[in-house]
């Protein structure tokens, strides 16, 4: 292979590599504004926000927050539609949200006696963000 054309093909990987990084990049960037406006709509519901983005063996979690005696575990999902965002909540992610929202309760004892909720906040676009309590509790 000539010289030229190894450097165009090393050049074409590279950009596709830098490519794939700027769409992960985005939807980092996504995902973090989903959650600021999922936070904001608990907020303005009464919750207070305990914690974002909680990473751990088990997975994340996007939201932890707080109304009274309930403790909330949110899964935030934005899709084209929230039809499309609760179709992307699977029984998989329930199963690790609850694995995580334990070990969460484990090292926060305070928490223990509260009610537990794992609920999800969906999202599309140029619509409010829906509140589900206990989404992921029936999985």
């Amino acid at each position: 292979m000539p010289i030229a054309k190894a450097k165009r093909a090393g050049a074409e990987r590279g950009n596709v590599a830098h490519g794939l990084a700027r769409s992960r990049q985005q939807a980092e960037r996504r995902g973090r504004i989903a959650e600021w406006f999922a936070a904001t709509l608990l907020v303005a519901k009464g919750y207070r926000i305990l914690a974002r983005r909680q990473r751990g063996p088990y997975g994340e979690i996007d939201l932890i927050a707080a109304r009274g005696r309930r403790i909330a575990f949110v899964e935030v999902k934005q899709r084209r539609s929230t039809e499309e965002a609760a179709s992307a909540v699977s029984a998989t992610q329930a199963s690790r949200l609850a694995d995580a929202a334990e070990r969460w309760l484990w090292r926060n004892p305070r928490y223990r006696d509260f009610e537990v909720g794992l609920d999800a906040v969906l999202l599309g676009p140029r619509m409010w963000p829906r509140h589900i309590e206990n989404a992921l509790n029936s999985w």
